[in-house]
């Protein structure tokens, strides 16, 4: 069985994922603010309650890794935050939000996790299609979609940084999902692709991905986006 780390559990397809990882047996840590109460009753899983915006948070990931676990398997970059507005309308302070929850938390989260990490282990962040060049952009979507292009070259820069350690970094650019998230940035939309469906993806990728992949970007959409 396997150590996996999932940030953005409170919902959607963080959620769906630490009860799939539990399910099958594996360990689970489970980061966000928000926890519910499923997650916080399964033997399985272990919630911190923390805003990985903030650095101070990551010192309870490093305590517990410390003193509990002694090894990570896998660390799933999931967390994110979107923001729908006009590039004219968004203020300094909403885009610097968006980057520090989808690019400095990822990057902060990596440096915690990767000195518990051994040859074998596999991080996966998840990044959006609409952060992939070439790729139709939607107006409204500036930081968020810059965010997710960022983390896919800070992906394949540290695949090639830990590629003698053994350790493979991989993105998965999701299309739209129908996720809480979706709902409020896009009212009234329907995603093709439940949480639970896109979930189920991700927890075989993050299983066996590292066996073919290393520091790519796949695009896992069935629509544009």
């Amino acid at each position: 069985m396997k150590n996996i780390i999932i940030t953005g559990t409170s919902r959607g397809i963080g959620y769906e994922l630490a009860l799939l990882f539990a399910d099958a047996g594996h360990n689970v840590l489970a980061l966000s603010r928000n926890m519910p109460k499923t997650l916080l009753d399964n033997e399985k899983i272990t919630c911190l309650a923390l805003d990985l915006a903030e650095p101070e948070s990551l010192a309870q990931v490093n305590d517990f890794l410390k003193t509990s676990w002694k090894h990570v398997d896998a660390l799933l970059h999931n967390a994110g935050a979107l923001l729908h507005k006009p590039f004219s309308a968004i203020t300094a302070k909403e885009f610097e939000y968006i980057y520090k929850v989808n690019v400095f938390g990822v990057a902060a989260l990596n440096r915690v996790v990767l000195p518990f990490m051994k040859s074998g282990s596999h991080v996966i962040t998840i990044s959006s299609i609409g952060g992939v060049k070439g790729t139709v952009k939607f107006p409204g979507l500036s930081a968020y979609s810059s965010s997710k292009g960022a983390v896919i070259t800070l992906s394949e820069l540290l695949a090639e940084e830990y590629k003698e350690q053994g350790i493979a970094f991989n993105v998965l650019a999701l299309g739209a999902v129908n996720t809480e998230m979706l709902q409020e940035a896009f009212p009234g939309y329907v995603a093709p692709l439940s949480a639970r469906e896109m979930a189920e993806y991700i927890y075989e990728f993050t299983l066996t991905g590292n066996k073919y992949y290393n520091g790519k970007v796949l695009e896992v959409s069935s629509t544009t986006p």
